[in-house]
C-alpha cells in the first residue's frame, strides 16, 4: 500500500488557497484581505489566517500596512525581469537533469500539449498551456525541491506576464521554439536543448519590455 499524503494544517490550507487566488488573478494587486472574512471563508479562526498571511508575506505576495491591514502586493517590471532570470537558472538546470530520464510517455505528453496549443485560438489559454508544456519537460528531473522552486517562481511571473506576453509574441514564434525544444529532448541533445531554453526565456523578457513600452 502506498503512503497517504499528510493532512494539511489549517494555516497551510488557508495559505495555499489564498496563494492560488492571488496567482490566478482572482485577488488583484491592492486587494485588501480582511482576516475575519478570510477566516469565515475557510471555516477557521483568525489565528491560522494570520499565520498564513505571514507566510505569504515572506513569499512576497502580500504586504502588512499599519492602516489598511493586509493587501495583495503588486509586482514591478524589474521584479518580473529578475524572476525571469531566476527562471533561466532553475529551469535550465531542471531540463538538463530531466532529458536523460525522459520516457516516450513524457515526450508524447508534451507533444499532445503542443498539438492542443496549436489549435487553440484563445490567447487567455496560451499561458496555461505554455506552463503545462514546460512543466511536463521538467518533471522527469526527479528533484522535488527544485520543481517546487520552479513552480513558485513561475506563479509569481505569470501574474504579470501571462496575457501581456501572449498578446505581444503571438503563438507562431514560441511554438516553433517549443517544437524544436521537444525535438532536441527526443534526440537527447542536452546542451543544445538547454541553450535553446535559455534563449526562449530571454525572448520572453524582450517581449515583456516591448509590451510594457507600448502601453506607456
Amino acid at each position: 500500500m502506498g503512503e497517504t499524503a499528510p493532512r494539511k494544517s489549517a494555516p497551510e490550507l488557508v495559505r495555499d488557497g489564498l496563494r492560488e487566488a492571488i496567482l490566478s488573478g482572482a485577488f488583484e494587486p491592492g486587494h485588501q484581505l480582511r482576516q475575519d472574512e478570510v477566516a469565515e471563508q475557510f471555516g477557521t479562526s483568525r489565528i491560522p489566517v494570520r499565520e498564513a498571511l505571514r507566510q505569504l508575506e515572506s513569499e512576497g505576495l502580500v504586504t502588512f500596512h499599519p492602516n489598511r491591514g493586509v493587501v495583495v502586493k503588486g509586482i514591478s517590471l524589474d521584479d518580473v525581469l529578475e524572476m525571469l532570470d531566476i527562471r533561466i537558472a532553475l529551469e535550465c538546470r531542471a531540463l538538463a537533469l530531466a532529458i536523460p530520464n525522459m520516457a516516450i510517455e513524457d515526450l508524447d505528453a508534451a507533444q499532445e500539449i503542443l498539438d492542443e496549443y496549436e489549435k487553440n485560438a484563445d490567447p487567455s489559454r496560451w499561458g496555461e498551456m505554455n506552463w503545462r508544456y514546460h512543466w511536463t519537460l521538467y518533471l522527469p528531473c526527479n528533484r522535488p525541491k527544485l520543481l517546487a522552486m520552479i513552480e513558485a517562481n513561475y506563479g509569481h511571473v505569470s501574474r504579470f506576464t501571462r496575457m501581456q506576453v501572449s498578446l505581444a509574441t503571438g503563438k507562431d514564434r514560441p511554438q516553433q521554439e517549443h517544437r524544436k525544444l521537444l525535438e532536441l529532448c527526443r534526440e537527447g541533445q542536452v546542451d543544445e536543448a538547454v541553450e535553446l531554453l535559455e534563449k526562449h526565456i530571454e525572448q520572453t523578457q524582450k517581449s515583456l519590455r516591448a509590451a510594457t513600452r507600448r502601453v506607456k
